[in-house]
């Protein structure tokens, strides 16, 4: 961990930190929160794969605005669980399946390791599919064809190297991979804030689309908005955030900050991401009624702004870019569970080994998956979330874990609510997604 390896660049952050907490206005301990955050960006990029882009287009391509309500929804109470997974390990700088073998069960401990593991590896069968296609894309507006052989093995060689750049624990290595994934999230959201801009917004549909809170009664559309919920929080990003936190190695004087990060780096891009793609196909596909069956349908969107052939290049690229992040990301997450699962460090050889695990999902290159198989692996996603809730939602609760900064009186009652609700909801959409099957 960080404070084994560079103990005086933290010691300066926690500095710098304090600082910034005397601030007199909010504003201004915002503006220099925003330079100390990342975590949530971790979070963000994974989120935003080829699962959340999907369901997006597939919601705004055949609802139109009618389920804007969804993704806001869905990442407000995976945020307050997260708020929630982050005071556990800010108090304690406890690596958390030790935590669930101690303190609840080794059972609960393996149960939530192997959905973790499986979730990393089933997820990437998408992410190669879908980045494959939007690649092959780029090069046939060019004129080119290029065997889909070449790109995978192209994507899982990238996708190694800065994987295991970020393994390697380095200080510079982690803030200089969250920087870039800050800078792609962020390009990505303006691409299509560009699209709505030029093709206009119906106030009235949007305002009636996030608050009317429309459920479809068919199967398609059902399976539209468990795809949403299940892209939003996944139960690998239960895993994967309280490493980051403990990568960076932030304490109990991080709490604000992690509060902040949740909500700007986590919350506010998921949501406008989301939001901009469905309005985008609302205005554009829906009502033209075109069916998204490729890439290259969904490219339609981007039709009105810069035409169709630079549209698909720019379609793929943003779509690209989301899938190589959570191609990354997933070999992180292999790593890490397969670490704490068989109990050895995270690095070596061991490790490494266990990072490529992940990319199994390769063979998603080579089969003609459909476009919409993303939506169907996030709603199966949703059906592992309930143990991974539940078990922090008793740690939250537990007086032998945290000791006095267990939550208490109001603040206490407010946010067990909320999580209640957070497991009702995955609980809820996981007995109708199996009901579905």
């Amino acid at each position: 961990m960080v404070e084994a390896r560079d103990p005086e660049a933290l010691a300066a952050e926690r500095k710098q930190l304090r600082e910034i907490d005397s601030r007199p206005h909010f504003w201004q301990r915002w503006k220099g929160y925003w330079g100390l955050s990342g975590p949530g960006w971790m979070q963000s990029a994974l989120t935003l794969g080829a699962g959340s882009a999907s369901s997006a287009i597939f919601a705004g391509s055949v609802f139109g605005y009618r389920l804007l309500w969804v993704p806001p929804v869905a990442m407000f109470l995976g945020v307050m669980v997260f708020a929630a997974i982050g005071h556990q390990v800010l108090t304690t700088r406890a690596r958390p399946y030790g935590v669930f073998w101690k303190e609840l069960h080794p059972a609960v401990a393996l149960i939530w390791g192997f959905n973790v593991f499986l979730a990393s590896v089933v997820w990437q069968f998408p992410q190669y599919s879908l980045g494959t296609a939007v690649f092959k894309d780029i090069f046939a507006v060019a004129g080119l064809a290029v065997p889909p052989g070449a790109i995978a093995l192209t994507l899982l060689v990238l996708g190694t190297a800065v994987c295991w750049s970020y393994a390697s624990g380095s200080r510079k290595a982690i803030r200089r991979f969250e920087r870039i994934l800050k800078t792609m999230l962020m390009l990505m959201v303006l691409a299509f804030l560009l699209v709505v801009i030029k093709t206009g917004i119906d106030w009235g549909e949007l305002f009636r689309g996030f608050f009317t809170f429309h459920i479809p009664r068919d199967k398609e559309g059902i399976t539209i908005v468990l795809g949403q919920l299940g892209a939003a929080v996944g139960v690998n990003m239960t895993f994967l955030y309280p490493y980051t936190l403990l990568a960076r190695g932030w304490g109990k004087e991080h709490r604000s900050l992690k509060n902040f990060d949740l909500g700007t780096s986590m919350f506010l891009p998921f949501v406008l991401a989301t939001s901009f793609v469905a309005i985008a196909f609302a205005n554009t596909l829906h009502t033209q009624g075109i069916q998204v069956k490729t890439a290259v349908d969904a490219a339609h969107a981007l039709q009105p702004l810069i035409g169709l052939s630079l549209g698909r290049i720019v379609f793929s690229f943003g779509i690209l870019s989301m899938c190589f992040t959570t191609i990354v990301i997933e070999m992180l997450l292999c790593g890490y569970v397969l670490s704490e699962m068989f109990h050895f460090e995270f690095s070596g050889w061991r490790y490494r080994m266990s990072t490529m695990v992940a990319n199994i999902g390769i063979l998603g290159a080579f089969y003609a998956l459909p476009f919409w198989l993303p939506v169907a692996v996030s709603s199966f996603n949703l059906v592992m979330m309930p143990v991974a809730y539940i078990g922090f939602f008793i740690l939250q609760n537990k007086r032998s874990y945290l000791g006095p900064d267990r939550n208490q009186g109001l603040k206490g009652t407010l946010w067990n609510i909320v999580l209640m609700v957070a497991i009702l909801v995955v609980a809820a959409g996981a007995v109708i997604k199996i009901f579905l099957l």
